[in-house]
């Protein structure tokens, strides 16, 4: 549904993205992540049609986002970071002028306003002004604006800034809910939400896309071993070396407690029910064993730091 290929673009002898590729699927969601600086915004608007690229090519929807602009910026629903908003309409308003900037019927706007009020939970203050309402409530108009006339593409710059907590909650289910009928491209410095959001991420550091693929994928890749934290009663300093001796078990290290050891073993193994017998049948006295995972943002940093290629 998205495809980029070669993107890049120079302002000035200094280039702000260079050679961006990526597909997103029809019905995926993306996040698009990177540091301040790093080219997320810059790729966005060249997708959006807002910004021409120096070099290489986009489509959006199977229409050129140069070549076939109106075409595809027809098939994209665009939030942009900040809502701008018209503060003098009120919201009705505002939505019913941007369904007639779609081409939309009266009815077809009638329509799409109170679907898009109900899912974006507007309801209550449909007819109000728009420069009175609070900044989260600014931002559901803005994503309201974006959704108005059903595009098969959304793309959302920073979708939940200024929201309190229940909002974040509220929008971000809104988007997991979009999944299938639209695909969604999201950028956001806020990864827990990226993670809990988004089916794939991709990183974009110094202008280039340095990964992409799911966040579990990401955290295999890095590591290069599956983790497990276990915590026993009986410490003892030969226990690091006897799990050692375990088949697939490839290093044993010290945890932040006494009694408890993070234990490194292959990709693909699971042996937490073989380490559960194991530590037992020794009579350590099992305390505690899970799964421990890198998160997002433990990619993110590395990522963003070494520029390891994953992709």
């Amino acid at each position: 549904m998205i495809q980029a290929e070669g993107l890049t673009k120079y302002y000035g002898p200094q280039p702000a993205i260079q050679d961006v590729s990526f597909e997103v699927a029809e019905g995926e969601i993306v996040a698009f992540l990177g540091p301040n600086g790093a080219g997320k915004t810059t790729t966005m608007r060249i997708l959006t049609g807002y910004l021409p690229a120096t070099f290489g090519a986009a489509q959006v929807a199977g229409f050129d986002v140069a070549d076939q602009s109106l075409q595809a910026r027809r098939s994209i629903g665009y939030m942009p970071e900040g809502a701008a908003l018209y503060n003098d309409m009120r919201v009705r308003q505002y939505l019913r002028y941007c369904g007639q900037l779609h081409h939309m019927g009266k009815a077809q706007i009638a329509e799409r306003i109170e679907y898009v009020g109900d899912r974006c939970g507007l309801d209550g203050e449909i007819d109000s002004i728009i420069g009175t309402l609070s900044r989260g409530y600014r931002q559901r108009v803005s994503l309201a604006q974006a959704m108005l006339h059903n595009p098969p593409v959304l793309i959302l710059d920073e979708p939940t800034v200024g929201l309190d907590p229940n909002q974040i909650i509220e929008v971000r289910n809104l988007i997991k809910s979009l999944a299938g009928d639209h695909t969604v491209m999201l950028s956001t410095h806020i990864l827990p939400e990226a993670q809990m959001t988004c089916e794939r991420v991709m990183i974009i550091n110094k202008g280039q896309i340095v990964a992409v693929d799911r966040p579990e994928t990401l955290t295999a890749q890095l590591r290069q071993a599956e983790t497990i934290l276990i915590r026993v009663q009986q410490d003892s300093e030969v226990i690091p070396r006897m799990l050692r001796d375990i088949d697939q078990v490839a290093e044993v290290h010290p945890g932040e407690s006494i009694g408890s050891y993070y234990v490194d073993t292959e990709v693909g193994s699971d042996l937490r029910a073989q380490l559960a017998e194991f530590i037992v049948h020794k009579g350590w006295g099992l305390l505690e064993l899970r799964p421990v995972e890198m998160s997002l943002e433990d990619v993110f940093r590395e990522l963003t730091t070494e520029e390891k290629d994953v992709t």
